[in-house]
């Protein structure tokens, strides 16, 4: 009896699928052979997001710094000084009592004030009086330290007792430059020795304090002739209250004439500095950019070379059954495992180098976490891209031909 039931049909054979673990392992075989080479690659692309991440976090700690110093100092602080006559010639003098009207103005926390005396400071008697250093001589009121938010580095500040006698108080810069090195020093001030009570800190929003011997202002008058008139009137307001505070000062300070009275705030060249501070810093991102793309052309380069070399490898695999897209998986896994490493270098170099500058510069360390996302991110897109060419050359390889290739 003839059997008239139909053939089993025979089922049409699928490629083996390749797990994450396969293609990993086929992608860094490549790498693992050509150990040399492969750091060399990743050299350029690690040269390139080490630039840019050490220039993003220079200049982000240094904004870091500033906005620290912005935070202890403050910005709610002014400053009233004689502003331009209308009259050639004229000088405009602030009122004596310009410190206590300030003091009245709704939201005025402290007040202070300096005022510049017609005298020369110098170490002794003997070094010419036109030699004086730039350090300026000037009488300050009592509360003038704490509305700077200042401090003495050494000795004390002016008081009610000792701001009536020969005693003087040097800024920091002013103190270097007479080699007073502690208080307890004298120095001449026209024709007598005061005795240095104190040396103060640095005053970033005060560099004019920092260049200046500062005398109480009752010994100012009794003993150098001081008229009593303010040249720089101090204040700190509420932060809510700065801006009515400004627009209070002069016609306080000067009622019949406000427009000779001119009123700054000393702390918006700081704010300028920080919010200008990554300006420069375009330039070295450009340059940054310029060597990840020219680490980029170096694995594209190495990946191109790969194929040709490993031409018979990839024959051998189409042979056993490797599909076209398995061999374009496999390059660009290659090229995106290079690229990577070159990536993490890069951002541990940049971090380091961030690092270092901080620690020389006496900074807060700050690497933004979006310049390291960013960084191992174009990387990732870099080595897609170097890997494309190089891997569908690669897939389009016959594998007769490859593997007869000399």
């Amino acid at each position: 009896m003839t059997d008239t039931r139909t053939p089993a049909r025979r089922g049409k054979l699928s490629p083996a699928r390749l797990g994450p673990r396969d293609v990993l392992h086929a992608g860094s075989s490549g790498l693992r052979g050509r150990p040399v080479r492969v750091a060399l690659s990743a050299l350029g692309i690690a040269i390139g997001i080490a630039t840019m991440i050490a220039v993003v976090g220079a200049s982000a700690s240094s904004q870091a710094q500033l906005t620290r110093q912005l935070d202890r100092l403050g910005t709610n602080m002014l400053v009233a000084t004689p502003g331009d006559s209308m009259f050639a010639g004229e000088k405009v003098k602030l009122p004596e009592d310009a410190v206590g009207t300030v003091g009245r103005i709704a939201g005025v926390e402290e007040a202070g004030a300096t005022g510049l005396v017609d005298a020369s400071v110098r170490r002794t008697e003997k070094i010419p009086e036109e030699e004086n250093g730039g350090i300026q001589v000037v009488a300050a009121t009592e509360g003038l330290l704490k509305v700077l938010r200042g401090r003495t580095a050494d000795g004390t500040w002016l008081n009610k007792a000792n701001g009536r006698y020969p005693a003087v108080v040097l800024g920091d810069v002013a103190a270097r430059r007479l080699g007073v090195t502690a208080p307890g020093g004298q120095v001449w001030i026209r024709d007598r020795y005061f005795t240095v009570i104190g040396i103060l800190a640095p005053l970033p929003l005060a560099p004019e304090i920092e260049r200046s011997a500062l005398l109480g202002w009752e010994a100012a008058r009794k003993l150098l002739g001081f008229d009593g008139h303010p040249t720089s009137v101090y204040e700190r307001s509420t932060d809510a209250s700065v801006e009515e505070v400004r627009s209070l000062m002069a016609p306080t300070i000067d009622p019949r004439s406000p427009q000779d009275v001119k009123v700054t705030d000393p702390s918006a060249a700081l704010q300028a500095k920080a919010a200008t501070e990554g300006a420069f810093s375009s330039l070295m991102l450009g340059l940054g950019g310029i060597a990840l793309l020219v680490g980029g052309v170096g694995v594209a380069n190495t990946m191109i070379i790969s194929v040709l070399e490993r031409r018979h490898e990839i024959g051998l695999r189409r042979g056993l059954g490797a599909t076209r897209g398995q061999i374009r998986v496999q390059f660009v896994t290659e090229s995106l495992l290079l690229s990577g490493l070159g990536g993490l270098a890069g951002i541990v170099l940049g971090s380091l180098a961030t690092g270092l500058y901080a620690y020389v510069g006496d900074l807060p360390w700050v690497v933004p976490p979006w310049s390291a996302a960013a960084g191992f991110g174009a990387t990732l897109v870099i080595g897609t891209v170097a890997g494309l060419y190089p891997a569908v050359r690669a897939a389009r390889l016959s594998p007769t031909l490859a593997l007869h290739a000399p």
